[in-house]
């Protein structure tokens, strides 16, 4: 049996929208793993000094180290864990999730080649990321998909899709939310019944700025906050639309839960998203900030259900291959070396 250590911000207990230490770390104990994790500290000093303190602590029976990367704050996390790891020459693994990773490469050169340079593996769960660091001169990439259990996603294909939209992301300025209220008040004129529900955790004062244009412009929308995975996905049986309104974005497993379910995805096209979805053969990308061209989008798709039951069949089959069974066996196949 192999011991692991998690490095990552564990939010869900505080509330938060659940990360990749919330939902791989459980999957990989199931594998026979022995993991141990670090943080859940609200404060971020403590957060820090917790995740370093645990990786001196538990070095010498530590086989592999797993450090959730991104790019923006966090990324220093990664990188003071990182360093700790060298010193005591531990193995460790930077898992690739910021969307903007493209920037910090860029932004800190030399930091970038410490972490990415001397890891043991960086985990890209994109391929537009392992692309991108492929093209920054790091040859120790591995594409390992983010990934859900299939089983959980009932899929509904919608014979009839309604003007009824769905949004499911943190209130944050990079996933653009306002966006999705602009898009549903272009809609109205033509689609009087058209509604929309957003879904997710406050992370800044985007949040404000939503339910103040809602109120203002006598918007049909819903804010239900942060719901579990169980619950939203159940409520997506009320609804016939995802929309993804990211500038900035990696390969969200909102979207691939909405591919699961049988929802037409119309996203933006950014970060990892064209990597995930092929343009109107299993979803419709549209140009970032451009509420009209997203709401003409969505128009297309209530004039041609037809076409987009073909798109949603399509999707279905795609995300098979995020399946948590075909997917731990990658990260077995590492982790048992």
């Amino acid at each position: 049996m192999k011991n692991l250590l998690y490095i990552g911000n564990q939010l869900s207990i505080r509330g938060g929208t659940p990360t990749s230490i919330d939902t791989l770390a459980p999957l990989l104990r199931e594998e026979g793993f022995d993991v141990k994790i670090a943080s859940a500290k609200k404060n971020k000093l403590l957060r820090l000094i917790d995740m370093l303190h645990l990786v001196y602590k538990i070095r010498r029976t530590t086989h592999y180290v797993l450090i959730d990367t991104y790019s923006t704050q966090n990324f220093w996390y990664a990188y003071a864990v990182a360093r700790l790891c060298q010193i005591l020459r531990l193995k460790y693994i930077p898992i690739l999730h910021g969307g903007g990773l493209f920037i910090r490469l860029e932004r800190s050169p030399k930091a970038s080649k410490s972490i990415f340079g001397k890891a043991f593996l960086n985990v890209a769960p994109s391929l537009y990321m392992k692309t991108v660091f492929q093209q920054a001169g790091f040859t120790r990439v591995r594409y390992i998909p983010n990934s859900i259990y299939l089983k959980d996603y009932f899929y509904r294909e919608r014979a009839e899709i309604r003007p009824k939209l769905l949004w499911v992301r943190a209130f944050a300025e990079i996933y653009n939310p306002l966006q999705a209220l602009k898009v549903l008040e272009l809609l109205l004129p033509d689609f009087p019944n058209a509604e929309l529900c957003m879904l997710g955790p406050k992370k800044d004062d985007s949040w404000k700025e939503c339910i103040r244009y809602a109120k203002l412009h006598h918007l049909p929308v819903r804010f239900p906050g942060r719901l579990s995975k169980e619950e939203w996905t159940a409520l997506s049986e009320n609804y016939d639309i995802f929309l993804n309104t990211a500038t900035i974005d990696n390969t969200p497993v909102s979207v691939i839960e909405a591919m699961a379910l049988g929802l037409p995805v119309v996203s933006t096209n950014v970060g990892g998203l064209p990597y995930l979805i092929s343009a109107d053969v299993d979803g419709v990308l549209v140009p970032p900030n451009d509420p009209q061209r997203m709401a003409e989008a969505i128009k297309t798709i209530l004039k041609r259900p037809e076409h987009s039951l073909e798109r949603t069949r399509a999707a279905r089959i795609k995300v098979e291959a995020f399946d948590w069974e075909r997917v731990k066996e990658i990260w077995k196949g590492i982790l048992k070396q």
